[in-house]
């Protein structure tokens, strides 16, 4: 036993020690496989002003299926286009509690470090995604999202939330994402979810905003590209009768809003798989069997929408061609035919106090088709979110932190540039101001925490270049409102020159005209250029004005609300705001909620993730420089890399440097006893560091120059090899010395344990039975007593020798139960159980063994002691008479009584002496039981019949006599009266007769005198005496006298 704990001490030490030597190896990793893998923190790079390092860091590290690096706390991601066996169980295991930088980098180390920053500090945290088309925003947010699922404390109501967080993606992908050229699950809008959590850390709701989703998608997509998921899963994955109700058949071909990017299937896109996901989803987050209906008629609208086709008609104007779709659209949205015909093919014009109908022409009435599709998709879509919401929402009052996830669009440039990437771009540039406003701003805050003078960091401060976009009265935006206002017709070629006479002179907007020859070559008419940031951006004016007015005819939202459908109404509501006012532009709506997300995230703790994409083929393995150098440049890399190398590069907590490198000075190898910034300060004292190249903060040291980390952990490599070579040869001493004194001390044991091992064992012997018979004797003594601690052993004994003996004289059969062994006194009760069930045991057993016929005996016999025993005195001498089927066999019976019954089955017959009503004169007869009645017989004639349901009973005498009386109902005068017989089978008969009848109270057992009617009106008496001998008369009074022998009474 001892052995077998000092191994489990031993393992549990060894386990604890391989923990500790795997964390201490893993904490710097980073330094010490640097030339294989790169270095797992940029801030360590040394030329870190080297784009080309940069990349060489990134290409080793991804090559290497290292896929993560840290720039400081910021998280670099590159997209690997194939799974990975780093995201289970087991590595969120790891990641658990663990300190930032103690492991390789991770997305799991920043999402356990800003829960547990959230969960000390108490303040609210976001993580800031981002990245272009394709590096793997998505799936970094559900990556994190997945993790704080799995790792918060959970109860039902958590799980409840959880699942709800979880499942809020695949039905925001299947509304908001849609197939690109660059990425098959493209994010078409942005999306900021706050996950919040109550004081134990539990996830307890959560809250979405959406913004600028791409409704222009819903009406074209271009070549390659695809319209939002949910229509093809739909389409493809809805079951037969869902799509028989919303007039849609399985083939996307049929419709023209999925098939303008010539791409309506993907390999790498499930969509059958998809629509069950999304079903299940909906299911998850409350979504009522009404709710689905209706938004799926919603979605089948819109295909049904795409399908108007218009004509011209005799005067040029707009006609219906194929009325089927307007069919559908009115059955699905609840909206007459006939308003729907109008509210697309005419305009509401106000003209002073009347509104006039005004035809569309052709191509009008598509545009006003194609902007109505785009509202019902786009509040639809916002009901959407705000339905989630609803699913999320926590009611608590209490105080809750919050943990924020942007996964918000990546720079865009494509050939052709229209609103949607300027807004896209404006965004970032925006996220880029407040990401170094913020970085600078941590640094600046740490320095001063830890006493350390700070050092101003220069930077691109990309201020310029939002005010260009976003400045009142003189911004592209507020130009962009003004167009739309001007006297005359205003065009997107009118805007251009607007933007060249306002902001003409920026020095990061050009134009045609504006540009210089050289620069012309690349740009062309109609075509403005901005210098962002992250680098050139051409956009093509065209479109610029219809996008942003997002305009949609009156007639068409008045038409909208008419509808019966639920989530219509919603979108559409009656009171909306002053239709004479014009709506804000979408540039303008973008702009204010952009400012709403700043302020939103000003408030709040910043930790971010930069996706990288590596190829534009989605190539596993394929690393593209340019497109990565690209994406460095517009991500900021290089910019937040410098903002953190300014100053000094690396910074670690007194104890953790001292932990790792205390081996390289003898002063605090192995034990520092003093303070760990004291120890520091000797170690690098010892190590030879220069005053400039490092500084002692109140908490942490600070490395300036890389160089100087690395040459202390190559230090650090060497000394650990001659420790390892003296700790071995210590410990190895160590272990031989050990094992010499053990073996010493055993032989020493084993010598004093042998001599006096037999005369302990004898003595122990001798003191056994000592006590054995001490303690039988007293409980002997004592037998009779209740049970205690002097008898309990012998009463024990007692037992199981009475049951050892009881098992070898069990009686053999019933009839020998007399013979039960005799118990003593302790063991009488359960005695008597033990008897009770043995002898039902053996009554079960003897029952089994019976045939039918005696087993009908015995029943009758059971019968009869219910009746008699006890009661009648001639009983029991009746007992070991066995009963017979009937005293007169059927053959011996006359025909004639046979025939005249011969319906019923006669079931008994006896012979019995029958006492007339007047004079008690004997007669012979036959008592014939048949299953209804009971008839007296006097050869070939039938004297009486009685039938059962006018039997009122029968009476015998308690003495040994046979007579009995028979008493009838008599309700006429000519009927005859109750029947007085004598049988000798008085016994059998009776029981017979209470067995067809099947009446215990039938019969009445009496003592003294037996009244009987002889007729209505007049009645007889049986007197029952005892006597020196048996005798039958009629007495004086009258009465029939039955005397029974007195002996055979006893």
């Amino acid at each position: 036993m001892k052995d077998r704990r000092r191994r489990v001490r031993i393992s549990q030490r060894t386990s604890l020690e391989d923990r500790c030597n795997r964390i201490l190896r893993n904490m710097e990793a980073s330094l010490t496989a640097r030339d294989r893998v790169g270095i797992q923190d940029f801030v360590l790079l040394d030329p870190y002003t080297s784009e080309t390092a940069f990349l060489d860091n990134l290409r080793k590290r991804f090559h290497e299926n290292l896929i993560y690096t840290y720039v400081g706390t910021l998280l670099v991601s590159v997209n690997p286009y194939k799974e990975l066996d780093v995201y289970g169980k087991k590595q969120m295991d790891t990641y658990m509690g663990v300190n930032f930088f103690e492991l390789p980098p991770h997305i799991y180390a920043l999402a356990d470090n800003v829960f547990r920053a959230m969960m000390s500090e108490f303040n609210d945290h976001f993580v800031l995604i981002s990245g272009e088309s394709g590096a793997g925003k998505t799936e970094a947010s559900k990556k994190i999202l997945h993790f704080y699922a799995v790792s918060c404390p959970t109860t039902k109501i958590l799980n409840h939330v959880r699942d709800r967080l979880l499942v809020s993606n695949p039905v925001l992908e299947a509304f908001g994402n849609a197939k690109t050229l660059k990425n098959d699950n493209s994010s078409r809008f942005g999306k900021y979810m706050d996950i919040q959590f109550d004081h134990q850390g539990g996830a307890v709701g959560g809250h979405i905003l959406s913004y600028l989703l791409e409704k222009s998608r819903v009406v074209h997509q271009n070549h390659g590209e695809r319209n939002f998921h949910i229509f093809y899963q739909l389409v493809e994955g809805g079951e037969e009768d869902l799509l028989r109700w919303l007039g849609l058949e399985r083939n996307c071909q049929h419709y023209n809003y999925l098939v303008q990017g010539n791409c309506a299937k993907v390999g790498s896109i499930n969509d059958k798989r998809d629509w069950k996901t999304v079903r299940q989803a909906l299911s998850v987050v409350d979504f009522g069997e009404s709710d689905t209906e209706d938004l799926f008629s919603v979605i089948a609208s819109v295909l049904h929408l795409g399908n108007i086709e218009f004509e011209a008609d005799s005067e040029g104007y707009a006609a219906l061609g194929d009325r089927r779709e307007i069919h559908w659209l009115s059955k699905l949205l609840g909206i007459p035919a006939q308003v729907l015909q109008r509210g697309l093919t005419h305009r509401k014009i106000e003209a002073k106090t009347e509104e006039v109908l005004s035809p569309f022409s052709v191509d009008h009435a598509v545009f006003a088709r194609d902007a109505l599709a785009k509202a019902v998709y786009g509040r639809a879509f916002d009901w959407l979110v705000d339905r989630i919401n609803g699913s999320l929402a926590n009611t608590d009052s209490s105080r809750k932190n919050v943990i924020g996830l942007l996964d918000i669009y990546g720079f865009e440039v494509f050939n052709v540039n229209s609103l949607e990437q300027f807004c896209i771009n404006y965004c970032n540039e925006k996220l880029q101001q407040l990401f170094i406003q913020l970085t600078v701003k941590s640094e600046q805050e740490e320095y001063e925490v830890e006493g350390i003078e700070w050092e101003p960091v220069p930077y691109f401060n990309n201020k310029i270049i939002c005010d260009l976009v976003e400045e009142k009265h003189r911004g592209i935006i507020a130009l962009l409102d003004e167009e739309r206002l001007r006297p005359g017709k205003a065009t997107d070629v009118t805007l251009l020159e607007k933007m060249e006479e306002t902001v003409g002179g920026h020095p990061h907007f050009v134009t045609h005209k504006l540009a210089d020859q050289k620069t012309r070559r690349t740009l062309r008419r109609g075509e403005f250029r901005l210098l962002h940031y992250a680098g050139e951006v051409t956009y093509r004016v065209e479109g610029f004005l219809d996008k942003n007015n997002d305009l949609l005819y009156r007639n068409g939202k008045e038409v909208m609300q008419q509808s019966k459908n639920a989530i219509i109404k919603s979108c559409f509501p009656p009171s909306e705001p002053d239709r004479n006012k014009r709506p804000e532009t979408v540039a303008t709506q973008f702009k204010s909620s952009l400012a709403g997300l700043t302020d939103i995230l000003g408030t709040k703790e910043p930790w971010y993730v930069r996706c990288v994409k590596p190829n534009e083929a989605k190539q596993p393995g394929r690393f593209d420089d340019v497109l990565v150098r690209h994406q460095v440049k517009y991500l900021g890399l290089m910019e937040h890399l410098r903002v953190r190398r300014v100053g000094f590069a690396y910074r670690r907590k007194y104890d953790i440097f001292l932990q790792r490198y205390k081996a390289l000075c003898p002063d605090t190898w192995p034990n520092w006893k003093g303070s760990a910034a004291e120890g520091v300060r000797i170690l690098v004292r010892h190590l030879g560091y220069k005053t400039d190249e490092y500084k002692m903060g109140r908490t942490k040291i600070f490395i300036r120059h890389p160089r100087t980390l690395f040459a202390t952990e190559d230090a650090f490599q060497v000394c650990k090899h001659k420790l390892a070579t003296r700790l071995q040869a210590k410990y190895k001493g160590y272990r031989v010395k050990g094992d010499y004194q053990k073996q010493k001390e055993a032989a020493t044991k084993i010598e004093n344990c042998w001599r006096g091992l037999k005369a302990r064992k004898e003595r122990r012997q001798r003191e056994w039975a000592v006590a054995i018979i001490k303690r039988f004797i007293k409980g002997f003594m004592t037998r009779n007593k209740p049970t205690g601690a002097d008898n309990r052993e012998y009463l024990a004994y007692v037992r199981q020798n009475y049951l050892t003996r009881l098992k070898e004289n069990l009686p053999k059969t019933i009839l020998h139960a007399d013979s039960w062994l005799r118990p003593p006194p302790v063991m009488e009760e359960a005695s008597l159980l033990l008897r009770q069930l043995f002898l039902r045991d053996l009554s079960r057993k003897y029952v089994r063994g019976i045939t039918e016929e005696r087993k009908a005996q015995l029943v009758l016999k059971a019968r009869t002691s219910f009746l008699f025993k006890g009661r009648k005195t001639s009983y029991p001498a009746s007992v070991g008479s066995p009963f017979v089927g009937s005293r007169v066999a059927l053959q011996d019976m006359n025909a004639k009584i046979l025939q005249l019954i011969q319906r019923q089955n006669v079931t008994y017959t006896v012979p019995v002496l029958k006492y007339d009503r007047n004079g008690f004169r004997p007669r012979p007869r036959q008592l014939v039981f048949t299953r209804e009645a009971a008839y007296l017989a006097d050869g070939a004639r039938i004297k009486q019949t009685v039938r059962y349901d006018a039997l009122k009973g029968v009476s015998v005498s308690d003495l040994s006599d046979n007579f009995l009386v028979l008493h009838v109902k008599c309700d006429d005068v000519k009927q005859k009266g109750d029947l007085v017989l004598q049988c000798d089978f008085l016994f059998e008969a009776l029981t017979k007769l209470s067995a067809i009848v099947d009446k215990d109270d039938l019969i009445r057992v009496v003592r003294g005198s037996v009244r009987f009617d002889i007729q209505p009106g007049r009645e007889g008496f049986v007197d029952f005496r005892s006597g020196p001998k048996a005798l039958v008369y009629r007495a004086k009074n009258g009465h029939l006298t039955v005397e029974s022998a007195s002996g055979e009474n006893i």
